[in-house]
């Protein structure tokens, strides 16, 4: 099967979140299943390029087309650890990708728009004909509409979209220009069916053009998949979601089980799997130096987490200060976008200061972070709402326990240890309910008292968890058998198809 993903980000090369992650591990989870498999995204000017390997030629004349205009790019072929890519770089007065960083431009709308548009011409220009395109949350949610309405009328009539939510707190809303932008017609798409805003209905949500126009649907956990059609958490598009149940469903993601493994990972001091827990100790002790915390017979409880209100920042602040009153030593490793968190957590990073049993360093570092995965004995995710999360699954891989809210991907993967319908075997953390302090005490008291009094039953805890197959392997079967579905019976969105005559340039106008 030739499937194409067009995301945002992909990793390690270009990656704000989860989505790179996605990305990446479905890429490799595919390639090595033997399927043809390639990503196109952005070529932004913040690219880790030492982890890009351009290869062979590209595309050094694209011309696209947007607004009244031709917009020259240029089309790199690279590989990104073995995913074959291809990276679009407009020459745009606007330098759409020359930004510095991969979002949260007051345009990041049209950006992504002109990106939806120049990713379709690329593939169409080329003769490229995907059996499969893997579209990524409201970036590339124009893809399935300009495929129906002007791509499949121009040849380019194989393709199937199947298109992933990975978070509804985002779904570029903006202003019905965009679409003129792009040469789609807002009068024929600005209807409560199509891409209208349900909550402002005179602006498009381009999200929403994914999900009615995709042939299906999916997002990254099945707990996630049923919380957005059936509470708040759909953020106005429940009503769209449950129109379509026969193509919409959850499927969880995966974590990298090459780059998040104890037996060989190169970050961390001692190495250990399962039959060598023992060596994880090493690890404590070490952190503990690099840190400057004191040694002793105390727990190590770390939160590695963007410091956002969708995490919970209350509750992450909540867990610190729990904590150190419970007798344990905590480390925050976090950054913070919004500047008013940013000084509240620089606030209670001075108030600690050189606390022997507590640390808090408010950047991410990748190092530090398999660091603390290495070393904790605990590790706290109280998020508000969380569509999958991969910090569980990593802390499970290495041997720390998870407390988390009972949401989205964390309900799907962390079982508890005192209340679960699931065997002993499978129980591996401690879950609550609430978004207060008493329900976090409640889940985070039973853990800490199990590390305290029955040591046993904490090791198997931990042995539970790294036992548990959270890689890219089933996740990856998942998809293929959905595209296979997709390819048989094909089926279209709600929307039209196009003749292709909509969306080009007018009057005859051509490239220069």
């Amino acid at each position: 099967m030739y499937i194409v993903m067009l995301s945002a980000e992909c990793a390690p090369v270009a990656k704000a979140g989860g989505l790179g992650d996605f990305v990446h591990g479905l890429a490799r989870a595919l390639l090595a299943r033997g399927h043809q498999v390639e990503v196109v995204l952005p070529r932004y000017d913040c690219l880790v390029t030492e982890s890009l390997l351009e290869s062979g030629p590209g595309l050094a004349d694209l011309w696209v087309p947007f607004y009244q205009q031709w917009i020259h790019c240029e089309v790199t072929r690279a590989l990104v650890e073995d995913i074959p890519c291809w990276l679009i770089a407009p020459h745009s007065p606007q330098q759409w990708f020359e930004r510095g960083r991969i979002y949260g431009e007051p345009d990041d709308p049209e950006r992504f728009a002109f990106f939806c548009r120049a990713a379709l011409e690329f593939l169409q220009q080329t003769q490229r004909q995907p059996d499969i395109l893997q579209c990524n949350d409201w970036q590339t949610g124009l893809i399935p509409v300009l495929l129906f309405e002007i791509y499949q009328g121009l040849g380019l009539t194989r393709p199937r979209v199947c298109y992933t939510l990975h978070n509804l707190g985002y779904q570029g809303i903006t202003d019905e220009s965009v679409l003129r932008q792009v040469g789609l017609d807002p009068q024929r798409l600005m209807t409560p069916d199509r891409l209208a805003d349900p909550k402002h209905p005179q602006a498009v949500n381009l999200m929403k053009g994914g999900l009615v126009f995709a042939n299906q649907i999916t997002t990254v956990s099945p707990r996630y998949a049923w919380e957005v059609q059936h509470t708040e958490q759909g953020l106005g598009l429940q009503e769209t979601l449950r129109r379509q149940p026969t193509k919409f469903r959850g499927v969880l993601n995966g974590i990298d089980f090459a780059a998040w493994n104890p037996a060989t990972d190169p970050w961390i001091p001692s190495r250990y799997e399962a039959a060598t827990l023992p060596a994880k100790a090493a690890n404590k002790s070490a952190l503990r130096a690099r840190l400057g915390l004191a040694e002793g017979n105390k727990p190590l409880l770390c939160l590695i987490s963007r410091l956002d209100r969708q995490k919970g920042v209350a509750l992450i602040e909540h867990t610190l200060r729990f904590g150190l009153a419970g007798g344990s030593q905590v480390v925050l490793l976090g950054s913070a976008q919004d500047p008013q968190l940013e000084a509240h957590f620089q606030r209670l990073r001075r108030e600690l200061g050189a606390h022997p049993d507590g640390h808090l360093e408010l950047r991410y570092d990748e190092r530090l972070a398999h660091g603390l995965y290495a070393a904790a004995d605990l590790i706290v995710v109280p998020s508000v709402y969380e569509p999958c999360g991969l910090t569980q699954m990593i802390a499970m891989r290495y041997g720390a326990v998870p407390v988390v809210r009972r949401v989205g991907g964390l309900a799907d993967t962390v079982f508890d240890a005192n209340y679960s319908d699931q065997p002993f075997e499978e129980r591996n953390g401690y879950v609550f309910d609430d978004l207060t302090g008493e329900a976090l005490e409640s889940a985070l008291g039973r853990a800490l008292g199990l590390w305290f009094e029955y040591p046993e039953y904490f090791r198997q805890l931990r042995l539970n968890g790294m036992r548990q197959d959270h890689s890219w392997n089933r996740p990856a079967e998942q998809y293929l058998a959905l595209f296979e579905a997709m390819r048989a019976d094909p089926g279209v969105g709600e929307g039209s198809p196009g003749d292709g005559t909509r969306g080009r340039i007018p009057d005859g106008a051509a490239p220069p």
